[in-house]
């Protein structure tokens, strides 16, 4: 299960994934219509990857009250989120028991069921396994790189780089914070 670039936004409803990001923003699309809509920096913007749940204990992160309620439901989607409170509650605490009933409202465990079907229904919940045979490929790379860089360095001479850097006037200037303009 990767959360990873996956954010809700306040005011705006549903889950987004983040496409790009600008120099005073995000560009974000809805998961649920594909939509593209930009988000600014006054926008309120969690992701869900640092969303946690408030437990008897410590408290646990949203990936993981995901994955208890998708064990519960075997990978199918679960209730709707508009149920009254109190099927709403049972359910929560059927999958997420040690839940701490005084500080999650249901307000938010409404809005984990939503999340959850959102993104099950994108099929976001799923584990990506990674195969052995994947791996493999990518550790003879660095050898074969290594033969073709010996091949290479036989025929031509590189030059030392590492040298240290020389010092010039204007990397003193900008190492002192004062910047010169040419201007009198």
């Amino acid at each position: 299960m990767d959360l990873s670039g996956i954010i809700s936004i306040a005011g705006m409803s549903g889950l987004y994934k983040v496409v790009a990001q600008t120099k005073n923003g995000l560009i974000v699309e809805s998961l649920s219509d594909k939509k593209r809509v930009p988000v600014y920096a006054t926008h309120k913007v969690s992701t869900l990857e640092d969303v946690r749940i408030y437990s008897t204990g410590d408290d646990v992160p949203l990936k993981e009250v995901l994955q208890k309620i998708y064990d519960k439901e075997k990978g199918a989607p679960s209730i709707d989120h508009k149920l009254p409170d109190a099927e709403l509650k049972k359910h929560f605490k059927a999958a997420f028991a040690e839940y701490d009933e005084d500080r999650v409202y249901v307000s938010d465990i409404k809005k984990v069921f939503n999340w959850y079907n959102t993104l099950q229904k994108e099929g976001l919940l799923e584990k990506k396994e990674v195969k052995a045979e994947e791996e493999k490929p990518s550790e003879e790379k660095p050898k074969l790189k290594k033969a073709a860089d010996a091949k290479a360095g036989s025929k031509t001479k590189l030059k030392d780089t590492s040298a240290k850097p020389v010092k010039t006037a204007s990397s003193k200037v900008k190492a002192q914070g004062v910047r010169k303009t040419g201007v009198a």
